[in-house]
């Protein structure tokens, strides 16, 4: 017999980072579904607050590929909420 592999958690549990790591979550999804439902600008909003969270994580976790996309998409969601205020 072979013994069950165990899962590992290799993020820390109620830290900082993991309820900010929620939150941004929460926010990318209810983003997600304001797009959908064409919730406009509401939707960029959202979109917004949770990628700068996920920042957030990604600068303490000093992780390069989630700080390029975050930094990417934060840029993109700024410039359609300039475009739609100045525009």
């Amino acid at each position: 017999m072979t013994d069950k592999p165990t899962l590992t958690r290799y993020t820390p549990l109620h830290t900082k980072d993991w309820y900010v790591k929620w939150g941004a979550t929460f926010f990318i999804i209810i983003g997600t579904v304001a797009t959908a439902q064409n919730i406009y600008p509401y939707n960029l909003f959202l979109e917004l607050i949770g990628l700068v969270g996920w920042l957030f994580v990604a600068l303490i976790w000093n992780d390069r590929a989630l700080i390029v996309v975050n930094a990417v998409g934060i840029s993109i969601f700024l410039s359609g909420i300039f475009s739609y205020f100045f525009s």
